[in-house]
């Protein structure tokens, strides 16, 4: 029997609006200069974005429910749906959700799905709302609970109680919380860690709820300087379509000038930003040497270090054909 429970993001929709125009006005009447604070078109592209990941989601839970209640039928295992179990089911969503985010970071071709929801550059409660069309991906990391006897309904309020969660922390508007709260959940200023583009952020509080198993699993980074939002190379468009699919296009344009197909696969499978060894040296020995010759140049009262960084001179070594992934966190 289906466990008959709240559809909590329908419930939920009257506090996110509520909650997105308090902090809109906020920010008209308590401006911060140093916060991303809010762009028309950037919060409606958030805003069309969340609008089609729903259409699309309706599509895609069709199959992935027949799979996802072929393999409860098969099991002999069935979790009852009561108040203490739906706490564990919970924690345990918790835990594949982790597991589900950090993959979605570090293969590429995961990452061209979940890389919408970083492509922003402001950091706002209508950056929750910037989804993916292209969910498909997710379903595999929650099988190991069908099997074990968690009904799909049941998975499926869990995985809305944690988006809904995750709603909140998408704000420069709230601090750090008290040490306890900091320590086990995931808040605001732990989301902003993992919504940066900076190196030592990179990689960092996967958690949705949690925080613990960013602590135990070695990906936790405190918020320390002032994040800077968005990917690793923006790409500086409001186009919905072009925000869906951007990495998809970048991938099947690296596939495609692949030499042979061991870099193919590594386009498609390693983390975003991966090249294979022979095309990464020759990427380093051109800065290298984009380097010395600038150096060679410039006068003592300009020195290289100063006007010169790999992350500037990199793009003009790298080929046409074969951009860089953009990458944040």
């Amino acid at each position: 029997m289906e466990p008959n429970l709240p559809d909590v993001v329908l419930w939920s929709i009257p506090a996110f609006v509520l909650l997105t125009v308090i902090e809109m006005v906020s920010y008209r009447l308590h401006p911060d200069e140093d916060a991303a604070g809010y762009e028309t078109k950037d919060a409606a592209t958030s805003l069309t974005m969340g609008l089609g990941s729903l259409g699309f989601d309706l599509l895609w839970k069709i199959p992935i429910l027949a799979i996802y209640m072929g393999v409860y039928e098969l099991t002999p295992l069935r979790v009852p749906v009561v108040w203490w179990t739906v706490l564990l089911m919970l924690l345990a969503q918790d835990f594949f959700y982790y597991w589900s985010h950090r993959g979605h970071h570090v293969i590429r071709i995961l990452w061209a799905c979940h890389v919408v929801h970083h492509s922003s550059e402001k950091f706002n409660l209508t950056t929750a709302l910037r989804q993916p069309w292209t969910s498909a991906t997710v379903w595999p990391f929650y099988l190991p609970l069908i099997a074990c006897g968690v009904h799909p309904a049941a998975l499926a309020f869990c995985q809305s109680a944690n988006l809904v969660y995750q709603f909140w922390v998408h704000t420069e508007r709230v601090g750090k919380l008290p040490r306890p709260f900091e320590y086990v959940l995931n808040t605001p200023s732990h989301h902003r860690v993992h919504h940066a583009s900076q190196g030592g952020y990179l990689d960092r509080n996967y958690g949705g709820i949690l925080i613990i198993w960013d602590r135990m699993f070695g990906s936790f980074a405190a918020e320390a300087e002032r994040p800077v939002y968005g990917l690793t190379k923006n790409i500086s468009t409001y186009n919905p379509l072009r925000v869906a699919t951007h990495e998809y296009a970048a991938i099947a344009r690296d596939v495609r000038a692949a030499d042979n197909w061991s870099e193919r696969a590594g386009r498609v499978f390693r983390g975003p930003g991966w090249q294979p060894a022979a095309k990464a040296g020759a990427v380093t020995a051109a800065t290298d040497g984009t380097a010395a010759t600038a150096a060679t140049t410039l006068t003592p009262a300009a020195s290289a270090p100063d006007t010169l960084s790999p992350q500037a001179s990199a793009p003009d070594t790298l080929s046409p054909q074969a951009p860089a992934p953009e990458r944040a966190l």
